[in-house]
């Protein structure tokens, strides 16, 4: 990759660990509001909080999205951190619940206007290169992961060192993280080409291409499948056992040291998932490595139900189950990646509106977390951790559905042999080369599609 790849890789993980540092430290100052001069906060009040935050990205991110389109993908990712510097000031500031709620709307704007200005630039630098785009693709969603676990599991530190003084320290990683995109990033001003005209018409006939929404189920189902295991799983584990799930070996008295070495080795297997999946784009289609992924999640549930009901085969029956539900993350890793190269693939037949696109990754990723949350803890309240992997198993079948026709679309949009690299056949029989993003100001032009223009399904 090149050095403006490296950087927006960079910037992105540490704009991520501001992120997960801000989300947890808050936690944290909420827990001893009162003795920092606050009102107690119950826990309707923290769950509000939370919610602001999905809810600020899931309906900014359209905004930002076009937005990047209409003055760059370079300018607009420089907002994420200046939002998240001013959010995490404010609260250092205050102790009022209401403020404390819009700094959490300016911290879901901060990845609101980082994420799809971000992911269209590295949709429009890897254009020419597929094994680039995988190779990108997944970096990116390993530094998203790694920099909210990072920052997560460092808040616990840096507030019994600090208190509330790290919020001002996280300031200042903000404020690194603005330093990355502004000097580390470089477009050319060939790249950034303004449009005229209706953005939100053009975005309205974005929402109704049928491949949008032949993926928005498979990927909004992926996320919600994710997101079980960020929260209920825990719970489940760490919570005062239950008699009425005695026979679940997964269900409460879970040591939380225990939990951590799962965890992190189960964190070691998902990234190198991400990692060996993200080197196949050049090889697989995105639609296979996507059906991989989901066969994983099959897998990781029939590991993860041996490891809760094997007591009764013998002590070796956890140990295989361990192994399967290891096996079973390590291919479903691939499939978030995939998905973020195929919506890629999507902004091929829209160049001057990338932003636009790839801002529909936060859309189905907020989707999926709140889907996830609500399902999750309905079908852990009435069966405990049964319940997660039952929906792991629905949400996996959900996913597969559409998989066959988003195969169709990405067929139509592959490379044809002998056009040369990076040449792209659209459905309406049009081709068009990526290069034309990158062309010089005097270099001839030749139309390319846009929302403006739509291509014939």
């Amino acid at each position: 990759m090149d050095r403006s790849l490296r950087a927006v890789i960079a910037g992105t993980f540490t704009l991520r660990f501001s992120t997960g540092l801000t989300g947890a430290l808050l936690v944290y100052y909420l827990a001893n509001l009162e003795a920092h001069g606050g009102d107690p906060v119950d826990a309707l009040e923290i769950g509000a909080l939370s919610a602001a935050f999905f809810a600020a990205e899931l309906v900014l991110s359209p905004l930002f999205g076009i937005l990047s389109d209409r003055i760059g993908h370079h300018r607009v990712m420089q907002l994420g951190p200046l939002f998240g510097l001013v959010a995490v000031i404010i609260t250092a500031l205050t102790t009022d619940l209401w403020i404390l709620g819009s700094t959490r709307l300016l911290e879901g704007a901060s990845t609101a206007a980082s994420v799809p200005s971000i992911l269209g630039f590295i949709a429009m630098a890897t254009a020419h290169d597929e094994a680039l785009r995988g190779r990108a693709s997944a970096r990116f969603e390993a530094a998203t992961v790694a920099g909210l676990g990072a920052g997560i599991g460092m808040a616990g530190v840096l507030w019994t060192v600090m208190g509330p003084l790290a919020f001002w320290l996280n300031g200042l990683i903000y404020l690194g993280s603005l330093a990355i995109y502004r000097y580390g990033v470089r477009v050319p001003e060939a790249a950034i080409r303004p449009r005229e005209g209706g953005a939100w018409r053009r975005y309205g006939r974005l929402l109704r291409r049928s491949h949008v929404w032949l993926l928005a189920p498979t990927w909004i189902a992926i996320n919600a499948a994710l997101g079980l295991y960020t929260s209920q799983t825990l719970f489940q584990m760490t919570r005062t056992p239950d008699p009425r799930f005695a026979g679940q070996a997964l269900v409460g008295g879970i040591a939380p040291l225990a939990i951590t070495a799962g965890l992190l080795v189960l964190g070691a297997v998902f990234f190198a998932g991400i990692w060996y999946w993200g080197d196949r784009f050049a090889t697989l289609r995105r639609t296979t490595i996507i059906g991989y992924g989901i066969g994983g999640g099959f897998v990781l549930v029939a590991g993860a139900l041996l490891v809760n009901h094997g007591q009764a085969l013998g002590p070796f029956a956890g140990v295989v189950g361990g192994l399967l539900a290891a096996a079973g993350i390590f291919v479903l890793a691939g499939a978030t990646p995939a998905a973020l190269g195929l919506l890629a693939d999507i902004s091929e037949a829209f160049p001057e509106d990338r932003g636009a696109v790839m801002g529909l990754y936060s859309v189905f990723l907020a989707l999926g977390q709140i889907a996830g949350a609500i399902v999750g803890g309905a079908a852990a309240e009435a069966w405990a951790f049964d319940g997660i992997l039952a929906m792991t198993a629905l949400l996996m079948g959900i996913a597969l559905v559409p998989l066959r026709r988003l195969r169709g679309f990405e067929e139509d949009f592959e490379t044809s042999p002998g056009e040369g690299p990076g040449i792209a056949t659209l459905p309406d029989g049009r081709t068009w080369s990526p290069a034309l993003d990158r062309a010089a100001p005097d270099a001839p032009s030749v139309p390319s599609p846009s929302l403006e223009e739509e291509p014939t399904p």
